[in-house]
C-alpha cells in the first residue's frame, strides 16, 4: 500500500481545526475531548488540561489491541477495538466522554476546486453534493464528505479556492462505532496528518530557528511508515509505506525461533542473543536509515524543495538506541525525537517516566487531544 498526498492548504475538512494550540482559548473547559489514536496495534488515549502556566498531561494510557483487529489502519473488529479502548480509558482514570479519532491520510482524497466567492456555505454544500461525482472516485452513497473553503482564488476574480475531502463512509463509521460502544461520544474524526501538524507545533522548543522551517516528521509505527513534511506550520506533503517495526520483531522471531510474544519483549527489554545487535538490530537501522532517505527523495522529486531543516522521529520503533544520531549522520539533517510534553506540566496520576518514554508513539494522540483548544469548533 503507498499513497501520496500533496496538499498546499491551510484548511479544515472533516470537520478538522488546525489552528495552532499555541494560538487557541478554551472557552469551555467541560468540551474539552479525549484524544483517542487507534493504530494497528494499539490504542493510546490522551487527555490535556489548560491552565495559567500552559498546557497540562491530565490522563494518558497505552493498551495493545488484539492481532488482526486494526489491519494497516482500517478497524478490522470493531467489538474488539471497542473492548480496549474501554479498558484504556478505565487504565487512564480519565473522566471525559467526548473523543476525538483519525483516519489514515491514505484513506482520504483531497481536491481543491474553485466556487463563486459570493456564495453562502448551504449553496456551496448543495452544489458539491451535485457535483462531486467529478472530483471522488467512488460511488457518493459510499463516500463521506467534507469542504472548507480555502481563501480567494489567486487565478479568477470572484472566486474562492474550496478544498474537498472524501473518504470511504466505512472507515469513519467503523471508527465511530468502536468508540461508541466503548462508551465514549465520537466528537471528531480527524486526519492523522492534521493531528500530527498540530502537535509538531509544540515542538518549537527543540529547534535551533524558529521561523519559517521546514519539518520532516518520520512516525515509524507497526506496519507502516509515514512521512509528512510540514513547511510554516501547516502539512504539504504526506506519504505511507508498509514498514516498520514488524520487520524487527518478524527478523527475531525466524533468526532465534521464538514466538511472536516474546519476540516483542525481547525487542523491548533486551535478553537476546550477543549477536543480535550486530546480525539484526545493525541491519534494521540501516534499513530505516534507507526509507527516511527514500521517502525524503519522493518529496524532493514531487516539489520544488531539496532540502528539509529537521527531521523529527515519531512512532513506537525510535526508541531503539542510537536511531537518531545514525539518521543524524547518514543523511545529513539534524534529526531529534519527538517529544511534544516536553514543555508541559503533569498531573500527579501520570506516570512521567512512562510519559516520556511513550512520547514518540503519543503524537497523533496529542494532535487530536489539542481539538479541545480549537476556540470551541469541534
Amino acid at each position: 500500500m503507498l499513497a501520496d498526498c500533496y496538499l498546499v492548504t491551510q484548511c479544515k475538512v472533516l470537520v478538522i481545526n488546525r489552528k495552532p494550540p499555541v494560538m487557541a482559548s478554551l472557552k469551555n473547559k467541560d468540551k474539552r475531548i479525549l484524544g483517542v489514536d487507534i493504530s494497528s496495534t494499539s490504542v493510546k488515549l490522551l487527555e490535556i488540561g489548560r491552565g495559567s502556566d500552559g498546557f497540562r498531561v491530565e490522563s494518558y494510557a497505552v493498551m495493545p489491541l488484539p492481532e488482526n483487529s486494526v489491519v494497516e489502519k482500517n478497524v478490522n473488529d470493531i467489538d474488539a477495538v471497542a473492548d480496549v479502548i474501554k479498558n484504556v480509558l478505565t487504565k487512564s482514570r480519565s473522566k471525559l466522554k467526548l473523543s476525538a479519532v483519525a483516519v489514515a491520510g491514505s484513506a482520504v482524497i483531497t481536491k481543491t476546486i474553485e466556487m463563486n466567492s459570493g456564495m453562502s456555505e448551504d449553496e456551496m454544500e448543495s452544489q458539491i453534493q451535485v457535483e462531486a461525482d467529478q472530483y471522488i472516485p467512488f460511488p457518493l452513497d459510499e463516500v463521506a464528505l467534507d469542504f472548507e473553503v480555502i481563501g480567494p482564488s489567486a487565478k479568477n476574480d470572484g472566486m474562492v479556492e474550496v478544498l474537498l475531502a472524501a473518504c470511504r463512509i466505512e472507515n469513519v463509521e467503523n471508527r465511530e462505532a468502536a468508540v461508541e460502544i466503548s462508551g465514549l461520544q465520537s466528537s471528531v474524526v480527524d486526519i492523522e496528518a492534521f493531528a500530527m501538524e498540530r502537535a509538531v507545533g509544540l515542538l518549537q522548543s527543540q529547534f535551533e530557528a524558529e521561523d519559517n522551517l521546514t519539518v520532516a516528521v518520520v512516525d515509524i509505527g507497526h506496519t507502516m511508515t509515514t512521512l509528512s513534511v510540514i513547511a510554516d506550520g501547516k502539512t504539504i506533503y504526506t506519504r505511507e509505506q508498509l514498514f516498520g517495526g514488524k520487520q524487527l520483531t518478524e527478523e527475531i522471531m525466524r533468526r532465534y525461533g521464538i514466538a511472536h510474544d516474546e519476540a516483542g519483549k525481547a525487542k523491548k527489554l533486551g535478553g537476546l542473543p550477543d549477536d543480535y545487535d550486530s546480525e539484526v538490530l545493525g541491519p534494521f537501522k540501516d534499513a530505516v536509515v534507507q526509507q527516511v532517505s527514500r521517502s525524503l527523495q519522493f518529496f524532493f522529486a514531487a516539489t520544488s524543495y531539496n532540502d528539509v531543516d529537521y527531521i523529527i522521529l515519531a512512532g513506537g520503533t525510535v526508541a531503539i538506541a542510537g536511531l537518531s544520531n545514525l539518521i543524524e549522520e547518514k543523511i545529513g539533517t539534524k534529526t531529534i525525537i519527538a517529544n511534544p510534553f516536553a514543555n508541559m506540566t503533569v498531573a500527579p496520576r501520570v506516570n512521567a517516566v512512562s510519559l516520556t518514554n511513550d512520547a514518540p508513539s503519543l503524537m497523533i494522540a496529542c494532535g487530536l487531544a489539542l481539538r479541545s483548544f480549537t476556540d470551541g469548533k469541534y
